[in-house]
């Protein structure tokens, strides 16, 4: 396994990539830095979005070492360089969350807490971010803090409404269909700058399209019916009235003002209805929060420096 270099987006310095392996036999792409610069503030175990792989965050992997941190970051099963799933390596898969919980606690396990030194925090986006709050009762015991980028609790307001959407996907799945692409798109999910839900910096954008273009073993195109029957199924758990009482782990919320990915809305109820939870909207930011002009990106920045120090033990406080 490795890592692609290009001189638009360069690997930062000293990275470690390595292959583990999950209980269940999945391969998964992991890479890992010690900071830049000092003092050492811990570690940030960075969990990207549906669709992405490690070379997109790179950017944000020097921004974090700059801080202080290290950083552990990996691909999730069915995407980037980790295991496929299904025979057509571009069907975006997964049978069920819980399979990327387990990913999550695999890495935790083998990569952040083994050879990475503490405090620990997470820094997630979009799917990640709902993966993350699945496993937040094992992670309170892990990391101190958490910060989601545009989480994905609710769905948006692309193609059909959730309430149609997730009882059609399952219906689907029920009779065998749910290894084939979500109708609308078909299997690359690649689209122009002009008009795209995502980001407003054209270079970042860019920057994304020169490396899927050069790696296409990297890209993934619309998830499957089953990924998105088992989606539903996490935000369910989440919104559930249950779930917030019982959230133990510190996370901030920022939401992108203009998202029309994932559902703002639900993201500002859940942190209404639980007490761990703060949040915070970036007005008219698209959902890639991290790949944003800085005008957004510099506040998501700032908020996830501001949240973190407030989890340091004192003597490691910015």
């Amino acid at each position: 396994m490795d890592l692609y270099d290009h001189p638009d987006n360069p690997i930062p310095e000293g990275g470690i990539c390595a292959e583990i392996r999950t209980v269940d036999g999945c391969s998964l792409r992991t890479a890992r830095w010690m900071p830049s610069h000092r003092p050492l503030k811990g570690t940030v175990t960075l969990l990207q979005g549906r669709a992405e792989c490690i070379e997109k965050y790179f950017e944000t992997i020097s921004d974090l070492r700059a801080r202080g941190f290290a950083v552990v970051t990996f691909d999730w099963r069915g995407q980037g360089g980790s295991s496929r799933l299904l025979r057509n390596p571009k069907r975006g898969h997964v049978d069920d969350f819980a399979d990327f919980v387990t990913d999550l606690e695999t890495v935790m396990r083998d990569v952040t807490l083994a050879s990475m030194p503490g405090p620990h925090f997470a820094l997630a986006h979009s799917t990640g971010g709902l993966v993350l709050l699945l496993a937040a009762q094992r992670l309170r015991t892990q990391i101190e803090r958490a910060v989601l980028s545009a989480p994905l609790i609710g769905l948006g307001k692309v193609g059909l409404s959730q309430s149609v959407v997730c009882p059609l996907s399952s219906a689907l799945s029920v009779i065998g269909l749910g290894t084939s692409f979500v109708p609308r798109v078909g299997p690359n999910a690649s689209m122009a700058f002009a008009g795209n839900p995502l980001t407003s910096d054209p270079a970042r954008f860019q920057r994304t399209e020169m490396v899927l273009d050069a790696r296409g073993d990297l890209e993934i195109g619309m998830p499957t019916i089953d990924w998105l029957a088992a989606a539903c199924r996490a935000m369910r758990r989440v919104c559930a009235p249950d779930f917030g009482p019982a959230m133990p782990l510190p996370v901030l919320i920022v939401a992108a003002g203009q998202d029309i990915i994932v559902s703002t809305r639900a993201a500002e109820q859940l942190a209404l209805r639980t007490r761990s939870i703060r949040y915070l909207e970036i007005a008219g930011c698209r959902h890639e929060i991290l790949m944003e002009d800085d005008l957004y990106r510099d506040q998501f920045l700032a908020a996830f420096d501001a949240f973190v120090a407030d989890g340091m033990p004192q003597a490691v406080r910015f």
